[in-house]
């Protein structure tokens, strides 16, 4: 009789323990099903803006968003993603260069406190060695942020860290300081706007490109820039692509999906949105989703040395000073900024 009722004690507990598990299933199920009735319902108005509050409630935003939104998925498992204070980067050793940087710019960041350093340095974190100075020197190409200095003139560690080579690329000097600036100043500018952006951007590269230097530093045709602003009710998204040469047209001219971008490089940008506000967001242009009046917001002062010639710190191919004269507050003039 006492065996009788340990085996029935031990049944009875089993089958509470049963329950449980069904019921636990049951509600992670449910949960679920009602995540995807969420997503399932997102809408995009007829502006082309996407609303956060019809994925999560008022107030929830903080965490629908991933602290590492900016990062393109990655699947090669050869290269590795670097981490530096205030921006990421996937490096190609192929091409020299990074094919992509990334990083989140806030309405703080645009403000400067720092100069430019002007220090061209190797990149100490590329394990498998980054492009050079004497990559560049005498090729007739700029030495091209791909992430801003003036992004990166908050601090005095982030300065100099945006001038590692693996945050250059070789620019047609029209381009660099022409239309390429030009958008720069408009990140910066919706990034003060918006409160802030995420900010993917990088050349298209491709076999077959010209090359400079002894390292043979790809020269890109194209170069590529993708903006998620996520700080507003109103989710928007924006990509630009355009030639390394000189341009006179508006950037509006320029803009494309996001999903036109991902076309040409064959990266996936912002993976961590969900599925649907994904594709939602990149596969639209909204032109009238951002405002097109740049201004610079990184430096309302007046340089003290504005309007001061002095003969330029570079050096020419033999070794020599440039005699070149410059006003520059960096004290380089054009040719080896």
């Amino acid at each position: 009789m006492r065996k009788i009722s340990v085996v029935f004690y031990f049944t009875l507990i089993l089958i509470v323990v049963s329950c449980h598990s069904c019921k636990g299933s049951k509600q992670k199920q449910e949960t679920v099903s009602d995540n995807d009735s969420i997503i399932n319902q997102v809408k995009v108005d007829s502006s082309g803006k996407l609303n956060v509050d019809t994925i999560v409630g008022p107030g929830e935003k903080n965490d629908f968003i991933s602290s590492k939104m900016e990062i393109p998925f990655t699947t090669d498992e050869k290269k590795t993603v670097v981490h530096h204070t205030a921006y990421s980067l996937l490096y190609s050793e192929e091409h020299e260069q990074a094919i992509w940087i990334a990083y989140e710019l806030t309405k703080e960041e645009t403000k400067k406190a720092f100069d430019r350093s002007d220090k061209f340095i190797v990149d100490p974190d590329v394990k498998t060695g980054s492009a050079n100075d004497k990559d560049y020197r005498g090729a007739g190409y700029d030495r091209g942020h791909l992430a801003p200095a003036a992004d990166m003139s908050w601090s005095n560690k982030t300065m100099l860290e945006s001038f590692y080579f693996s945050n250059m690329s070789p620019q047609d000097p029209s381009f660099n300081r022409g239309i390429w600036k030009k958008l720069e100043e408009l990140v910066r500018y919706w990034a003060n706007e918006n409160n802030s952006l995420y900010v993917v951007t990088g050349p298209i590269l491709s076999k077959g490109l010209p090359t400079i230097g002894g390292n043979k530093v790809s020269v890109p045709k194209y170069y590529y820039k993708v903006l998620l602003d996520y700080s507003q009710p109103d989710v928007k998204a924006i990509g630009f692509i355009l030639e390394n040469k000189t341009e006179k047209a508006s950037l509006s001219k320029f803009a494309v999906s996001i999903d036109s971008v991902e076309a040409m490089t064959g990266l996936n940008f912002f993976p961590n949105l969900p599925d649907k506000v994904e594709r939602d967001l990149e596969s639209k242009v909204c032109i009238s989703c951002w405002s097109w009046k740049a201004v610079k917001t990184n430096n309302n002062q007046k340089d003290k040395n504005a309007g001061v010639s002095l003969q330029c710190k570079g050096l020419t191919k033999s070794g020599s000073q440039c005699k070149r004269k410059t006003s520059h507050s960096s004290g380089f003039c054009q040719q080896h900024q």
